[in-house]
């Protein structure tokens, strides 16, 4: 690897763990979602800094241009990463879907309880029609 490319490697991998602990330190991102943002920016950096691991990693691939090596260890963690959050957001759904169950039937049951009162603010924000 040119040593241009090598200190540029070093840099995007340093400012990627710079601003994921500045994010988490901000509390802009939680430390559930952090650690795999840690983990892709400590191996791109050792992968940036050892060479030799690098090397290694590109002849038992076949890649001729060992840099590319790093463009394929970054792909790799995008498509994990995108994994992750998925199944996240699958599990907050899951969890929105459930709250909106309850929520529902915790107002079928004060509309059960007082019938003659007002219906809840939620009811009433939704049967208005906009003129």
């Amino acid at each position: 690897m040119t040593s241009v490319v090598q200190v540029v490697a070093i840099a995007v991998s340093s400012a990627l763990l710079l601003v994921v602990l500045e994010l988490v330190r901000r509390r802009r991102l939680t430390e559930e979602y952090s650690f795999i943002w840690i983990a892709c920016a400590l191996a791109l950096l050792v992968l940036s800094i050892r060479r030799d691991v690098l090397d290694a990693a590109a002849g038992w691939l076949g890649v001729y241009y060992p840099p590319a090596v790093l463009l394929l260890v970054l792909i790799l963690f995008v498509f994990v990463g995108l994994l992750y959050f998925s199944v996240a957001i699958s599990r907050q759904r899951a969890q929105i879907e459930r709250l909106i169950e309850d929520v529902a039937i915790l107002e079928a049951r004060l509309r059960d309880v007082s019938p003659g009162a007002a219906p809840p603010a939620s009811a009433a924000r939704t049967d208005r029609k906009d003129s």
